[in-house]
């Protein structure tokens, strides 16, 4: 009998919250982003799910053929570009759309010879720091690629560095739309937190882009940092629930102290119950006594440190958990946002931090 620890995916909560992204960004086409194996999720499992999506995006060049060989003829889009010639030929060979956002990614298009010409996004630094190239020299570049054989199209990208913050995409969006201004391009503008925030605000087609590529908020957690824009008030649904069982009980006396460290102790005559769960499985090993569980429905704590394969919890006040009582670890029932918050990290590195050895399983 395996361990009872699995990975339910929620195939219809991740559609459900595509058709939300779509609906924000009603006049937009739409890339799901899928990378890091759609965010824990499972790459397959993403594709059906966001079989409406009107393009996928992604980091990695081999899951970007895997999808392909899958049989998803859309738009699939190369987030980081190609990292040397093979990638380029690729790219040509599969059809990717894929992003330019420096000088040797320009050198190394302009001088090879392609099977296919390619859809490219001109990636431009709006004050991410990340990847891209000046704004000041979004003109020069676009017209650079225009007059290049091998590319079949130009569309202007960036990434808001602050999107999450209130009105936090103002500058950068009028830093962008300053140096585009007149280009008869297409745009790429808007993630998750945007597509909520960015049309509302302003109204016009410009504001979000002629493409959004909305991420986390596809698989159900809040891409805002402040508690009160949860997933919940966002109409989001959870796209994994993270559940195992109770595989054994103890009764603590006061005094008594719990897990390595001993860094709980009882006050009073407590029952814990021992989950099949822990750092190995990617749940996080410094979420500290208080961290919210669901166990046989209930509400209840982590006490103690988490190990490699176990989590110790309060079950004091639930008489009917006994071994083989169901847990959720976060899902459906316990946003994984407010895990996250406990833990002092964010919902997107517990979602693709669930480990390999965690089944995964769809519904």
């Amino acid at each position: 009998m395996p361990r009872p620890i699995r990975s339910v995916i929620h195939l219809a909560n991740l559609s459900h919250n595509l058709a939300l992204a779509r609906s924000l960004a009603a006049t937009s086409n739409t890339f799901a982003v899928v990378k890091a194996d759609a965010y824990g999720h499972g790459l397959l499992n993403a594709m059906h799910a966001f079989s409406d999506a009107d393009g996928l995006a992604l980091i990695e060049i081999e899951n970007a053929v895997a999808l392909r060989s899958a049989g998803w003829t859309k738009p699939l889009l190369l987030l980081e570009g190609c990292y040397d010639e093979a990638d380029w030929q690729a790219a040509a060979t599969h059809r990717f759309s894929v992003v330019v956002h420096c000088p040797e990614q320009m050198l190394a298009l302009n001088s090879l010879r392609l099977s296919h010409r390619l859809n490219v996004f001109l990636k431009v630094n709006t004050g991410m720091n990340r990847l891209g190239f000046p704004v000041e020299e979004l003109r020069a570049h676009a017209q650079t690629l225009l007059s290049n054989p091998s590319v079949a199209s130009v569309t202007l990208m960036t990434h808001f560095a602050r999107a999450d913050e209130a009105m936090g995409y103002v500058e950068a969006l009028g830093r962008f739309e300053h140096h585009a201004s007149g280009l008869p391009l297409p745009r790429s503008l808007a993630n998750s937190a945007a597509c909520f925030d960015v049309n509302q605000a302003n109204g016009a087609l410009g504001a979000v882009g002629d493409w959004v590529r909305p991420g986390i908020m596809l698989y159900g957690a809040t891409p805002f940092s402040h508690a009160a824009r949860s997933a919940a008030s966002l109409r989001l649904k959870a796209g994994m629930s993270l559940l195992t069982e109770v595989i054994a009980t103890q009764r603590l006396k006061p005094g008594d102290t719990v897990g390595y460290g001993a860094t709980y102790t009882a006050h009073k005559p407590e029952r814990i119950a021992i989950i099949a769960a822990g750092y190995a499985d990617g749940y996080p090993r410094h979420a500290p006594t208080g961290t919210p569980v669901i166990v046989n429905g209930v509400r209840t704590r982590i006490v103690g440190r988490v190990s490699m394969d176990k989590i110790t919890v309060d079950i004091t006040d639930i008489a009917s958990a006994n071994v083989g009582a169901p847990v959720e670890l976060w899902g459906e029932h316990l946003p994984v946002d407010e895990v996250a918050t406990f833990a002092g990290t964010i919902g997107y590195e517990l979602l693709t931090a669930v480990a390999p050895r965690v089944p995964r399983v769809r519904t």
